[in-house]
Parts: C-alpha cells; structure tokens; sequence
C-alpha cells in the first residue's frame, strides 16, 4: 500500500518538498539532472519529493545549490541573519579549548573592572566576556547608536555606559 504523500513533516515552519519541487521546476531540471548536480542519487530525489525521506540540511542546501538558490536566514522583520565569523588572527578560547559563549561580547586585554572577578583580586586572563546583560544591552544600544548616525539622529542620546 502506498503512502500518502507529505508536504511536510509535523512541527515544520515550511514544506521542504514544496520548495525543492519548485526549486527543480524554477531551474528546468529534471530529478536526474538535479540529483547530479548536488551530487546525490537519482532515487534519493525522488524518495524525497514524494515525502518518503526527508533531507538534510546539508543535503538540502545541496539541492537548492544545484538550482541556484541558497539559504538565508531572516528574522521577522525579514531581515537576514549574517553568520558570525571566526576570528583566525587570535586564539579565540579559553584555556580548556573552549570557544567562549556567542552570545557574549568577548573582550579582548580587559582593563581593571572589565572582568568579573576582579572584585575577588584573581589574575585578570587575555579576554573575557560580559557577563551582565543589562549592561551588554546597554553598552550594544549605545555603540549602534554612535556608529550609525542617519539611522538614529531623531532618537534621544543613550546614556553612557560605566
């Protein structure tokens, strides 16, 4: 008996099928020229379009590659998400080789009362990051505020952050 077919899986903000199938329409490509061009076997297209497997995020952009189209990642306001690059000219871990958490602001050769334990009188290391996120908040609004000018000159000056 076969399976009906699936749009998309449950829980999904979008049909991958759906967008692979128009992908592959968009480009004049048939599942075989598609799957050689993303470098993936003919049945696995197929089985993927029908809604029996579903892809990969490698695999996907694979495929959407291969039609010209590429992923982005955009926030509501449709705005796109530019990815966070790593810094190759500096040793960017802490001293178990971890990277330091994205969401903090990594500071680099901390002045006296940038570190959060300086109040303990520990030896201050190369970087460190900022732990309170009010003043992360604050000292983000501030520098977006003074780097762009035109975008902002109707808003109030934000206060300065110590």
């Amino acid at each position: 008996m076969p399976r009906p077919r699936k749009e998309s899986l449950p829980g999904t903000p979008f049909p991958v099928v759906g967008l692979i199938r128009a992908a592959r329409r968009r480009a004049d490509l048939s599942q075989r020229e598609l799957a050689k061009g993303a470098g993936l076997h003919a049945s696995t297209v197929g089985r993927i379009e029908a809604g029996e497997l579903w892809p990969s995020l490698v695999a996907f952009a694979k495929l959407m590659g291969a039609t010209a189209h590429y992923l982005t990642v955009v926030d509501d306001d449709g705005h796109v998400l530019m990815p966070m690059s790593d810094r190759r000219d500096q040793e960017l871990r802490d001293g178990a080789e971890r990277r330091y958490p994205s969401h903090l602001d990594l500071v680099l050769d901390p002045r006296p009362g940038e570190w959060w334990a300086d109040q303990y009188g520990l030896a201050r290391p190369p970087e460190t990051f900022l732990r309170d996120r009010a003043r992360r908040d604050a000292q983000r609004r501030r520098s977006q505020w003074e780097v762009r000018v035109k975008k902002y000159r109707n808003d109030p000056e934000p206060p300065e952050v110590y």
